[in-house]
């Protein structure tokens, strides 16, 4: 089966290579995925029989809030030109990644469950990347009720992990923490957004790696399965667990501005019901492969 694979230049697409070096990885060097004309040739040309479909515009809490129709437009492009142009190929099968920011942002019941992706609105501040992937979800819900074609998505948590984008105004919490923490000296101040009481799964990059070949393999559903670990931590609990490796005399502080959402934990019982009782990487063991990655590697990233 020719698998290809969107966004294979981000984050989540370069570390998936290592493991899958025989799938085709295309990235915007390709082709531009908001451009229907471009997208279009890239299927003529490359004729795959399956897709994995990663490519987004994606950023931390702060360039979420501060582009919301940057993040709208372009991703319902990408979202609307890859799924079309697929099923007008004739593409037999399709996994399509969402997101946890797609769930709402207050739910009566956590961890929140597939059934609750459209009981309330996303968290503010990323309210329009959040829509964007409940119309994903729904625009993959619509091709497969109408044309029967076997297309499914999968909701991650937030990914983090070796080769993650660090040192930018667009880096994820843990990115941020890892480069920031990197460059104070003994007695430093590291300053962080909101209150640090905000809970999160973090989930291992080379964890999500191994699991997507088996959902494309196994999750045939119409449910957005959830993929997220076992723990789910305050911001202030990572920042010190990273701390600790670290080893320096740092003081932690917060500024009390834009806390974002305040939980967004999801159940992954139905994605160990179909994979099995997969054991996911520790917090503790994860953060401090990724710092000790970014220390070997951080002249080139």
């Amino acid at each position: 089966m020719k698998t290809l694979v969107t966004g294979g230049s981000g984050f989540l697409g370069k570390r998936l290579k290592i493991y899958h070096p025989e799938w085709i990885y295309v990235s915007t060097a390709d082709y531009c995925l908001t451009d229907s004309v471009e997208t279009m040739q890239m299927f003529e040309e490359i004729r795959p029989n399956a897709v994995i479909h990663l490519a987004a515009r994606v950023g931390g809490i702060k360039d979420n809030s501060e582009n919301q129709v940057d993040f709208f437009e372009q991703n319902m492009l990408i979202n609307l030109n890859v799924i079309k142009a697929a099923y007008d190929f004739g593409v037999d099968r399709l996994l399509a990644s969402l997101s946890t920011c797609a769930f709402p942002d207050v739910v009566a019941e956590y961890p929140f469950k597939e059934k609750d992706l459209l009981e309330g609105p996303p968290a503010e501040t990323n309210f329009a990347y959040g829509f964007t992937k409940r119309m994903l979800h729904t625009l993959i819900l619509s091709y497969r009720k109408q044309y029967g074609v076997n297309y499914s998505t999968f909701s991650p948590s937030n990914i983090y992990g070796p080769g993650d984008h660090f040192n930018s105004d667009r880096s994820h919490f843990i990115a941020a923490l890892v480069s920031k923490m990197a460059t104070l000296n003994e007695g430093g101040v590291l300053e962080l957004w909101g209150t640090g009481r905000p809970m999160r799964q973090q989930l291992y990059v080379d964890d999500l790696c191994q699991i997507i070949p088996l959902l494309l393999e196994k999750h045939y559903s119409a449910e957005p399965l959830i993929v997220a670990p076992d723990e789910n931590l305050t911001i202030d609990e990572m920042a010190r667990t990273l701390l600790s490796h670290v080893d320096k005399d740092i003081n932690i502080v917060y500024n009390n501005k834009l806390d974002g959402q305040f939980r967004k934990d999801g159940s992954n019982h139905k994605l160990k019901e179909l994979i099995g009782d997969f054991k996911f990487t520790k917090f503790k063991d994860g953060i401090t492969k990724t710092y000790d990655w970014y220390i070997e590697n951080k002249e080139t990233t």
